[in-house]
């Protein structure tokens, strides 16, 4: 085994250890002040079964190989599409917060979209492999235009933020595969200047921008979690408070176990604690890309540069929200927050990290 993997397995199983941690006692401390009749570990225990699942998934992903998976790519985002589709069918799917993104399976919820992230990056790349460089316009736009099908279910569930991660991911790929910037750039650049002028003049998103520069114009709205969200944080200052002796947790900051959980670590570990944490995260980041740079084929760098992208910048955006940088929007904290799908994608992915790293040791010795 590579160093690269290594210290990707290390960082890895030390941030979901403590992510773990945080999580059970961020739900312990919401059961015990509401006097709920809900077990004070049923969150941690739920955590560790969808990561004994991805596990499970990785460990067959790791056997049967990332050139399976770029390979059998598109019949895979196909059901996933199918899976997209049945999250709008009553009794199916499952409706949280006005937002419909979950599935229902056996007593656990599963959101489709989380598979999506890998899928629609390999099956870009399995088309990339097998087209004549240079790439044309018109089989270029046909690619986008399929894959834009899962995109549009996914924007309409709503969920925004895994359709600007995506595009992201497109963004990170078209510079690795040196599409011809007057190809997308340019018509990006168009499209989004026009955009914001136009959405600037909609006064709802006027609002949100004031809101977003500054929360205290809405406390008991949509400046709520950003506010509060900086209390935590600054509470923590250089030390933290300790563990488990976080105040913002008892019902002043919602999602305190998902999206804002990066808060309660700051307010409990301080500045040095978030400061551990963002290595840890330059740790990870900087294994998969060493392990993508040794990667013996284009395929295998490809997918493992956009892996090791998506769950950095899945890291980047959240600890930017929690912090006020970037606008309130959901968004998991990898490894880390309470998210099963989420967990399970990415332990998923990190095996398939492990297994490039794997076949560049076998064809060096």
């Amino acid at each position: 085994m590579s160093r690269a993997a290594v210290w990707l397995i290390v960082s890895a199983a030390i941030l979901f250890s403590v992510g773990a941690a945080m999580v059970f006692n961020t739900t312990a401390a919401e059961i015990i002040d509401r006097s709920l009749e809900t077990s004070t570990h049923a969150a941690l225990l739920k955590q560790i079964a969808y990561s004994l699942v991805g596990i499970c998934g990785g460990i067959f992903v790791y056997r049967w190989g990332y050139a399976n998976l770029i390979r059998y790519s598109f019949p895979f985002l196909i059901a996933a599409t199918f899976l997209l589709s049945l999250v709008f069918v009553p009794g199916i799917g499952q409706s949280i917060n006005g937002a419909r993104r979950w599935l229902g399976i056996f007593g656990l919820s599963f959101q489709p979209s989380e598979c999506v992230k890998i899928l629609i990056p390999a099956a870009f790349i399995y088309w990339y492999l097998k087209q004549e460089k240079p790439i044309a316009l018109a089989p270029f736009l046909r690619i986008l235009t399929w894959l834009s099908i899962p995109i549009a279910l996914i924007l309409f569930e709503p969920d925004n933020g895994t359709t600007f991660i995506i595009f992201l991911l497109f963004v990170c790929l078209f510079f690795l595969t040196r599409i011809r910037l007057l190809y997308w750039a340019l018509p990006l650049l168009g499209l989004s200047v026009l955009g914001s002028l136009a959405a600037y003049q909609m006064p709802h998103v006027h609002n949100r921008i004031q809101v977003y520069l500054h929360p205290e114009l809405d406390l008991r709205g949509k400046g709520h979690q950003p506010h509060q969200a900086k209390i935590a944080a600054g509470s923590g200052q250089l030390w933290g408070r300790g563990f488990g002796e976080s105040l913002q947790k008892l019902n002043y900051l919602p999602e305190a176990r998902s999206d804002y959980i990066a808060a309660i670590y700051a307010e409990e570990m301080g500045f040095a604690g978030i400061l551990a944490l963002i290595s840890l995260y330059i740790i990870l980041a900087s294994s998969g890309f060493v392990i993508a740079m040794k990667a013996q084929d284009k395929g295998a760098f490809l997918l493992a540069a956009v892996i090791t992208f998506l769950i950095s910048i899945q890291a980047f955006l959240n600890l930017g929200i929690v912090s006020g940088l970037l606008p309130s929007k959901g968004m998991t904290l990898p490894f880390f927050s309470q998210g099963g799908s989420s967990l399970m994608v990415n332990i998923i992915a990190l095996f398939i990290l492990l297994d490039i790293s794997r076949k560049q040791a076998c064809l060096k010795y």
